[in-house]
Order: C-alpha cells, then structure tokens, then sequence
C-alpha cells in the first residue's frame, strides 16, 4: 500500500512539474506566435521579389558597387515601406482575405492581431521608411516610398482592386517603384534606365499575377474581387498574358545600350523561355484541355530573378557598355 502510495507521489509530482514547465513556456510561445503574426502582415515572400530587383537598380546606377551601408540602409528602408504597405493592405482587404482560402491564415483573419494595431504597425513601417531613406540616402527616396506606400493602400487597395478587371495592370505599378527607389537612393535623380527596370516589372506582374489568378479563380469570384480570369473567358485571359509577356521581353531589351554583353545574353534567353511558355498556357486554353497555369506563375518568379541577377553581375563587373547602335 504504502509502496503504491509512494508511487502515486512520484507520478503526481512528475505532473505538477510537467505542467509548470508548460506553464512556463506560454508566454515565450505567445512571443513568438506574436512575432510571427506581425512579421506574416509585411507579407515576407512579396519582399523578397522586391528586394531582387532593388540590388541590381543600385548596381547598374553606379555601374559597379556602391557603398554597402548605402544599400544596406536602401535595403531597410524599402523592405520597411513595402512592410508598410502590405500591412494596410491586409487591413483593408481583412473582409476579403476571410472568405479566400488562399488568405485564411492571415493574422488578421485569425485575429492573433488587431485591426487597430495592425493599422499603427503599418503607419508606423511608413514612418519609419520615410526617416530611414531620408537620412541615410536622400530626401526623394524618401518621399519615393512613401508615394509609393499611398499608391498601393488608397488607389490599388481601396480603388482599383474591387472595381476593376485592370487593377493588377495599375495597381501593380506600386511592385516596380523599388527600381526607382533604389537608383535614387544612389544618383539622388530618376534616369532613363530607371524607368526601363520600373517597366520591365510593370509588364511583368500581369502574367505574374493573371497566371495566379487562373488558379484561384474561385477564391476571387467568391471575394467579389474582379480579376481578369473572374470576368473574362480564359482564351482572352491567356491571351493578354501573351500580349504582356512579349511587351515584357522586349521592354527588357531597351535596357541593353546601358549594360553589357551579360545582361544582353540572359534577357534574350531567359525572354524567349517565357514567351514559349506563355504561348504553351494560351494554346492549351484554346483546345480546351487541362491546363497548368501555377507552372507560368513560379517560371515568373524564377525569370524575374535571372534577369536582374544577370543584371547585378553585369553590371558589378562593370562589363563594357554595349551602348547605342547609332
């Protein structure tokens, strides 16, 4: 008796230690789950492709390296403003994000944050952008973000995405402002190759995000979210990425006299792989058989980095300058 007694102690005692140990790792584990939650409202693998682009911008501005902390702090400074922006965003679209499956795990959504807080996180990343460019680069790099913070929350956001099939067109104009944001970072000015890089992204999100949306059309339909495969017959949709990824391609090429035989090489390559695709999605939609839109949608990413990779190693190597044929 007294040995099972005994035994019922330990076990008991074993218990009451397991649970303070439980006890004890609660909060450290709402930490986390905190961090984690803010951390998901900046959107991270949207900042990723921002930040592929960025790099490359600083390098062909200078035509080799530039200062690493100017990069380091362009870098913070931007990955900030686009935090900023997705963070609004997820407020403003939380009614939205709710009923797309895609969305559902977002921390609003989950309520693992509020709204109230998610809003001051967001301005707070803006303000924060605004200070960090200002100082450490200059002042229209600064003002650069965050017009391009405004942009994305009250004209892409709360305008176009709800009221138009051609929101991704124009909203997505926001997506190509780190390549101007970064040349100006460094020539405190906006240049022609600037605007080259911010179109080769502007053409380049339609496909990006139309191959997407072929996906998840259901998700948007439900929404009430209008995007171009929501109201339009898959034939024309396949059809203006086609159109798109060609305006792409070739805009890509008008960035040649400025690099070198590298960049020239990898654009033309890399540029007729994505039109073979692109052409690929648009006639299996016209015969109607089943198609694998997803596979355009990571091709696009994988092309967007190759381009401004070759792009970044052209130019730090300060390969000869093609320039003008004439």
């Amino acid at each position: 008796m007294l040995g099972k007694c005994g035994e019922c102690h330990v076990v008991g005692e074993r218990s009451v230690v397991t649970t303070a140990a439980q006890l004890a790792s609660q909060p450290a584990r709402k930490v986390a789950d905190l961090i984690k939650a803010y951390l998901g409202l900046t959107k991270p693998r949207v900042i990723e492709l921002l930040l592929v682009t960025t790099i490359p911008a600083m390098l062909l501005a200078v035509r080799g390296i530039p200062s690493p902390f100017l990069v380091l702090a362009t870098l913070v400074g931007g990955t900030m403003a686009a935090g900023s922006a997705n963070a609004l965003n997820c407020v403003v679209d939380a009614d939205i994000d709710q009923v797309m499956k895609r969305t559902r795990a977002r921390p609003l959504v989950r309520h693992t944050v509020s709204n109230r807080h998610a809003l001051i996180f967001g301005v707070g990343l803006g303000a924060g952008s605004f200070l960090v460019l200002w100082a450490a680069t200059n002042l229209l790099a600064g003002a650069l973000a965050v017009a391009t913070i405004l942009f994305y929350v009250f004209i892409y956001t709360m305008v176009l995405k709800r009221r138009t099939a051609q929101n991704i067109v124009w909203g997505g104009a926001a997506g190509c402002m780190p390549v101007v944001i970064g040349w100006a970072g460094v020539t405190g000015r906006i240049d022609w190759p600037a605007l080259v890089m911010f179109g080769v992204v502007f053409f380049w999100t339609p496909p990006h995000t139309w191959s997407l949306a072929m996906k998840y059309k259901d998700d948007y339909e439900r929404a009430g979210v209008p995007m171009l495969p929501v109201v339009a017959r898959p034939t024309a949709v396949s059809r203006q990425i086609v159109l798109f990824t060609w305006l792409m391609v070739v805009w890509t090429l008008l960035l040649v006299p400025a690099t070198g035989w590298l960049y020239a090489a990898f654009a033309v390559v890399s540029g007729a792989w994505f039109i073979v695709l692109a052409h690929r999605l648009h006639g299996a939609t016209k015969r109607g058989v089943p198609t694998k839109p997803m596979r355009l949608f990571h091709m696009s990413n994988t092309y967007l980095m190759i381009v401004f990779v070759a792009l970044a190693v052209d130019s730090a190597l300060s390969l000869p300058v093609l320039g003008w044929p004439w």
